[in-house]
């Protein structure tokens, strides 16, 4: 029986492990979006003031980069899921085995 409760100890342990890692990737992963984000305004605002361009012509580049890296972001973040799933997956065939 102690046997039994190690094995269902080991489990959660397994399964806190990987949601902890799964939530800090999906704040890491945020976090690097937004650094961009900030990035390209700084940049952004340095041509404006070197250049002095008009503000529909700074924004309009800027408009059509951003669903690009909002879907690579999206892309990754469902990686994620579907890692997490499987990691559930595992973890639930392991408990009904033991």
């Amino acid at each position: 029986m102690a046997n039994r409760d190690s094995g269902s100890g080991s489990l959660g342990t397994l399964l806190a492990g990987a949601l902890i890692g799964a939530a800090g990737l999906g704040w890491w992963l945020l976090s690097e979006a937004e650094r961009r984000r900030d990035q390209q305004r700084q940049s952004r605002s340095l041509r404006m003031n070197r250049l002095s361009w008009t503000e529909d012509e700074a924004v309009e580049p800027q408009a059509k980069q951003r669903p690009l890296r909002e879907s690579d972001l999206q892309d990754k973040v469902h990686e994620l899921n579907q890692a997490i799933e499987d990691v559930r997956r595992q973890l639930e065939s392991m408990s009904t085995q033991a």
